[in-house]
């Protein structure tokens, strides 16, 4: 069929229905329409990494105070292991599975007027979620002895007391997280982007001002039970802190356990592949916990303060670029190979943009992990040598930033063509590698090599790295043979690869020559001309990203 502008053309309706494919008749854009079209989804972007930024920024400082009162200790790992196994709820229940079942059916009824409709269904999941949601806390909060011996069986003594006492009082906390993440549903259906990925500041805020109230007069054990509690507070702000926008943008809303609904049905019927998908990933976070435990004290901890570092570039341009782009592209439209066309288009220009800030981010891991580690965290029980674990930490993990990442952008033109099985099959392969790869990296290994048993958590990280590329891969090479070819700009890549890697060695440079003891002071004097560098030899190289960047930054003089 050839597309016509305003005229019934042939496309796929991806998005609001995952894991089926159907072709639907569609309008084809006018041009006025494809030229604001771009617009929109860089300002989407930018919201949606902006209250990242500032919410990883909060969390940033709050696990700079956490890193000065508690360090690598016994009460950092049980509260490390306390946060990560309620956070299942969380990542089953909320952003990610509730995001693809719910966002495409409200939407949907919201684009079309249907406000009334719209409320109850929102209504009747956020009730369904609730019911569900508690379940799973009392549950958990019973079954919290089990569950550690499952998660952290490497946990004895007083570790072990008191990360059980830990889990039952965060439960309740996370539960309410969950229903945070359905606010965060209805305002990104109305396109509110800013406020609920910026909503998690007051979270990060409770617990900062549990541990400036309390870190200076209480022990550790006592310190990290305030703390949890703190956690519940601050989930119960970030969840309050959303609901006057949402009853605002949706005043027809109404409780009710409308299950025989259909919209609601078709919310319930999406959510489960996008709950399996969810669950597989969870899988590779306890092989992580599961190993650690049984490194020496203070190895989860250190874990956790190199995740919370090399995750932030995952989030910032990743998240945020996919979390854009997958609207984009699943409202494309016009014949199949009009459509492949556009995918292709996108796909190649979103991973240059991740590749101009990724490559450099891991480059910097590997290179100067140390500045960067000491930077957030070196201070009181925090050492100079915790620091250089995490360096370590973060080697491991720059080994598949690249891929983790890009690999997010691709799993978003999966769903947007409606496929959420293939991402997952590819998903459930890499915690296979990453679980046989991880026990023999984080154990077997440093044994063989004769190192100190601490640093097999790098092992964990750079385990996860390689199967990241192996499923980077196969989403790849997936996708081409969905749409064809996507290009690969080799010249690029080797350009990003090498400014970075030329940026590394000036800050080495300037690491040895002036040697500063301030790990603050380092930070200002080593990274500050590391990106300069770099984004001065990009722009010479002629690379689009970068004359942006140095535009905006010659407007601010």
């Amino acid at each position: 069929m050839i597309p016509v502008c305003g005229l019934p053309v042939l496309s796929y309706n991806g998005g609001s229905n995952p894991g089926s494919d159907s072709l639907a008749i569609e309008t084809k854009p006018t041009p006025a329409q494809q030229q604001t079209e771009e617009p929109t989804i860089g300002r989407s972007a930018s919201l949606v990494a902006a209250g990242i930024f500032l919410s990883r920024l909060f969390g940033l400082f709050r696990e700079s105070i956490f890193a000065h009162f508690f360090g690598s200790s016994f009460a950092a790992d049980a509260f490390r292991a306390a946060l990560r196994i309620p956070n299942v709820l969380q990542n089953l229940f909320g952003e990610g599975a509730l995001s693809a079942s719910f966002i495409p059916v409200y939407a949907k009824l919201t684009a079309r007027g249907e406000k009334d409709e719209a409320g109850r269904v929102a209504g009747a999941v956020f009730s369904l979620l609730a019911i569900v949601t508690s379940i799973f806390v009392l549950i958990g909060v019973l079954a919290t002895p089990y569950l550690i011996e499952a998660i952290a069986p490497g946990f004895h003594g007083e570790t072990r007391r008191l990360a059980i006492q830990l889990v039952r009082i965060v439960f309740p906390g996370v539960g309410l997280l969950v229903l945070s993440a359905w606010c965060l549903g209805i305002l990104n259906s109305h396109r509110k982007f800013f406020l609920s990925y910026a909503a998690p500041i007051v979270w990060n805020l409770s617990m900062i001002v549990a541990l400036l109230v309390f870190g200076w007069k209480a022990s550790i054990s006592y310190l990290a039970v305030y703390l949890a509690w703190a956690l519940v507070i601050g989930s119960a702000l970030q969840f309050l802190v959303q609901v006057p926008a949402v009853l605002k943008l949706a005043p027809s809303l109404r409780l009710a356990l409308a299950t025989t609904d259909e919209h609601v049905r078709t919310v319930i019927r999406n959510f489960v592949p996008a709950f399996l998908s969810r669950g597989v990933v969870q899988i590779s976070g306890f092989v992580d916990a599961f190993l650690a435990s049984f490194l020496p004290e203070g190895s989860l901890a250190q874990l956790t303060y190199g995740q919370t570092l090399y995750l932030l570039p995952v989030s910032l341009f990743g998240m945020s670029i996919s979390v854009a782009e997958l609207p984009a592209m699943s409202s494309a439209l016009g014949t199949e190979q009009e459509i492949a066309t556009t995918l292709r288009q996108r796909l190649l220009s979103s991973t240059k943009r991740i590749w101009f800030f990724v490559i450099p981010s891991a480059v910097a891991f590997f290179a100067l992990g140390d500045v960067i580690a000491a930077a957030i965290y070196q201070s009181g029980r925090f050492t100079h040598q915790d620091a250089i674990y995490v360096w370590a930490i973060l080697a491991g993990a720059a080994i598949g930033l690249v891929a983790q990442t890009v690999g997010r952008l691709y799993s978003s033109a999966y769903y947007a063509l409606r496929d959420t099985r293939t991402p997952m099959r590819f998903a459930i392969l890499r915690v296979i590698l990453t679980t046989g790869l991880g026990f023999l990296f984080a154990i077997p290994l440093p044994k063989l090599v004769g190192i100190a048993p601490q640093w097999g958590t790098a092992g964990l990280t750079a385990s996860a790295g390689i199967a990241g590329w192996l499923e980077f891969i196969l989403l790849r090479r997936g996708m081409n043979q969905k749409i064809g070819k996507v290009p690969f700009p080799p010249l690029e890549f080797v350009k990003l690869w090498g400014s970075a890697i030329i940026a590394a060695a000036a800050a080495w440079a300037i690491k040895i020559a002036l040697h500063p003891t301030h790990p603050r002071v380092a930070a200002v004097l080593i990274l500050i001309p590391y990106g300069a560098v770099y984004l001065g030899i990009t722009a010479l190289l002629g690379l689009n990203q970068a004359g942006p960047i140095l535009s905006r930054l010659t407007r601010r003089r």
